[in-house]
């Protein structure tokens, strides 16, 4: 048999293996040299083989990392609509529901696609713990004044470097250090509102935020939200026009749960917006380093000139969540933040901060980041591949642009709470999307979690979740 024959061949098999939904897109395929051992094949055959399939758009390759699948050619890039909630002001009351899906997370069998969490593989928390060991045996005695907002000097000087190196100059006397981005949303929501105020938020938006509403005795408000552009401008122009609004609470980069990215101009005509009415807005940047593109997305931060963006963000989605260190820049209202700080839990642990501080400082937080988001980019091709594989039709999923969290709207007729619980007595987790809103909108949906590597396990309860949804449809229909 010919050589080229042989190359061909090969090349035939894998994209039949592409077709029949074995390789996903997104997956990495056998190296070059792992293909010519388990074909028997020299290393000029196979190469030839990627190359070709290369050519046709069935692969891809990537430097140092291999051959992968390609998207689908014709694929479409989202195929999820723009919500279009009542915009009506609503009591919160979610953090219930939230406890009892996160105590379910806990199991330690159960696949974690419910989870808020990265998997910790990927992040450099036992160095980070090795350091805070490190920094606490230097000290014999600890003064709790050293503990006292605005927070450790060493870290504050780290996270403005950061900003700096992200292109964006931020004043280090603005930055509060807090217990992870949870208290800085909540220290700066209590700062700009009062309880009975109304909050606009995105539709869906992350329960952590409808949290800190409910919290403080507030209500929410929905606004209509693009999965792809992010909040509605003019939407939220004629709410503020029918009724007062305290204050709005957004994410515009990689929001939790859509994945999106707000474009930049349609980012600085929010802040415009709000700049004109004096209203503030905290932007929750949580994921904001954990992008697929090339560039570091713009805050709703670089755009404000009058002080109204509280901006917060942590490491715990980036670095690790076993010391949760967060930060807020509060513009105008940081005097207030910080005092806030002091009354609610007045200090934040300083050797966490320190441990943090000395790995961006040593440890090159550049490349860990290069490599987690490239792990998430790859991961998200594939769970929204095999979603859209082993689920039945009428399912519509996002397309994140940065995170690691997809956004999956179930055939109408299918409950998501009916599937949640489910799919745990299987030992699966998935957040149902009833934690979304203060309203029963997204009754269908669930959040899934793609940050752990894909494998056996995980493909295996996607395929479960699929059977289950189809039983639960077919239920429904009967």
């Amino acid at each position: 048999m010919a050589t080229a024959t042989l190359y061909e061949k090969l090349a035939a098999d894998i994209e039949a293996l592409v077709q029949q939904g074995v390789l996903l897109p997104g997956e990495k395929i056998p190296s070059v040299r792992q293909a010519a051992q388990h074909h028997r094949l020299s290393i000029t055959t196979v190469i030839r083989a990627y190359l070709l399939l290369e050519s046709r758009g069935i692969l891809e390759s990537r430097p140092q990392s291999g051959y992968f699948v390609r998207a689908r050619p014709g694929e479409p890039a989202i195929d999820l609509q723009p919500t279009r909630p009542a915009a009506r002001p609503s009591a919160v009351d979610v953090s219930a529901l939230v406890l009892s899906t996160l105590r379910s997370i806990r199991a330690d069998d159960a696949v974690p696609l419910g989870s808020p969490y990265p998997d910790p593989k990927l992040y450099p928390w036992q160095r980070i713990i090795q350091y805070a060991n490190a920094i606490g045996k230097r000290y014999d005695t600890w003064n709790v004044l050293d503990d006292l907002p605005p927070g450790s000097p060493e870290l504050i000087r780290q996270i403005t470097r950061r900003y700096l190196e992200n292109g964006y100059t931020v004043d280090p006397n603005e930055v509060v250090v807090t217990i992870g981005a949870t208290e800085a949303i909540n220290l700066c929501l209590q700062a700009v509102a009062r309880p009975g105020d109304t909050i606009a938020v995105e539709s869906p938006t992350y329960y952590a935020m409808l949290h800190a509403i409910e919290r403080l005795g507030m209500r929410a408000v929905e606004v209509a939200t693009d999965p792809v552009e992010g909040i509605d401008v003019q939407a939220l122009a004629r709410l503020l026009d029918e009724r007062p609004v305290a204050a709005c609470m957004v994410m515009p980069n990689f929001q939790n749960p859509l994945g999106f990215q707000m474009s930049d101009a349609r980012k600085q005509a929010l802040v415009t917006l709000l700049t004109e009415r004096d209203i503030p807005v905290i932007e929750n940047d949580v994921y904001g380093e954990l992008y697929y593109g090339d560039v570091h997305p713009t805050s709703l931060k670089s755009y404000d000139t009058a002080g109204i963006v509280l901006h917060c963000s942590s490491f715990s989605k980036t670095l690790t969540n076993a010391y949760r260190i967060g930060w807020a820049l509060p513009g105008r209202y940081k005097e207030k933040v910080e005092r806030l700080k002091f009354l609610n839990t007045l200090t934040t642990s300083t050797i966490p901060q320190l441990a943090i501080a000395e790995f961006l400082r040593r440890d090159g937080y550049d490349y860990h980041l290069r490599r987690v988001r490239k792990a998430y980019a790859q991961q998200a091709n594939i769970m929204a591949a095999a979603v859209r594989r082993f689920f039945p039709a009428g399912t519509r999923v996002s397309r994140p642009a940065g995170g690691y969290v997809l956004w999956v709207e179930l055939p109408e007729e299918v409950d998501a709470m009916a599937l949640y619980h489910a799919a745990l007595e299987r030992r699966i987790t998935v957040a149902p999307g009833h934690i979304f809103s203060p309203v029963p909108t997204y009754t269908n949906c669930i959040r899934l979690n793609y940050s752990g590597a894909w494998s056996e396990e995980m493909e295996a309860a996607v395929v479960t979740l699929g059977k289950l949804v189809a039983t639960l449809q077919e239920r429904e229909t009967t």
